[in-house]
């Protein structure tokens, strides 16, 4: 039986889990679920995985991070990193980048001072990045020399400020010359598929910059087979 895993590549850690498959070999079928449309809500989804969130994996017993460090203390470790992420830069970089772009192609307005709010949580956390998380001698997150699902789920996570103004991005990120160098470490060594599955996030770029002016409905008839992924 092969593994399903429910995505929408919007999703950050959708991206993370497909790159970590792609890159152990692991066969998988992809199955996309409307984030636009709310499906993550249906009583359909919900029967797969009740608290409506994505990814969900599907494949009996299963257990996708067999390929953790077989090493206990290392596996705490990465551990650690991911319980931080969703608590910290997860929830800094969602609050900012769905208040600067996104909240309209999902039914919101957008709300400045909320983006205001999380980007300076995002920033404090891209700080605890820069001197805590990537110390050590190796070019990962922990001074790890080869990467973790920790260094694709937070990197994944960082790739999302493609969505927002160059200006802002910039602004945001030029300071922290080990993140940056680490993204393009973590891209490197995950290629072709890191490439492969952030392709989704540069299409919406395009589109969100065609025209900042124009609203949701005529942006989706102007690029509709990007929009439809959504």
């Amino acid at each position: 039986m092969k593994l399903q895993i429910y995505s929408n590549r919007l999703s950050q850690p959708c991206r993370a889990i497909i790159i970590f498959c792609k890159l152990h070999g692991i066969e998988f079928e992809e199955i996309n679920v409307s984030v636009a449309q709310g499906q993550q809500f249906t009583p359909e989804y919900k029967v797969i995985n009740p608290m409506g969130k994505l990814p969900a994996i599907v494949h009996g017993s299963y257990k996708l991070f067999e390929r953790y460090p077989s090493d206990i203390q290392k596996r705490a470790k990465i551990h650690s990193v991911l319980d931080w992420h969703h608590s910290n830069i997860r929830q800094g970089e969602v609050g900012y980048v769905q208040n600067m772009t996104l909240k309209p192609l999902l039914g919101g307005k957008l709300d400045p001072e909320a983006a205001a709010v999380n980007e300076k949580l995002l920033s404090k956390s891209l700080a605890k990045i820069e001197n805590f998380w990537l110390k050590g001698d190796g070019k990962f997150l922990l001074g790890n020399f080869q990467p973790s699902i920790a260094d694709l789920s937070l990197v994944c996570e960082i790739m999302q400020l493609q969505l927002v103004p160059e200006s802002d991005r910039n602004r945001i990120l030029s300071p922290y010359k080990k993140i940056l160098q680490w993204i393009e470490d973590t891209r490197n060594a995950t290629n072709p598929y890191f490439d492969e599955l952030h392709s989704f996030i540069l299409e919406l770029k395009a589109v969100l910059t065609v025209d900042s002016s124009v609203v949701v409905n005529e942006v989706t008839k102007q690029s509709h087979a990007v929009l439809s992924k959504l």
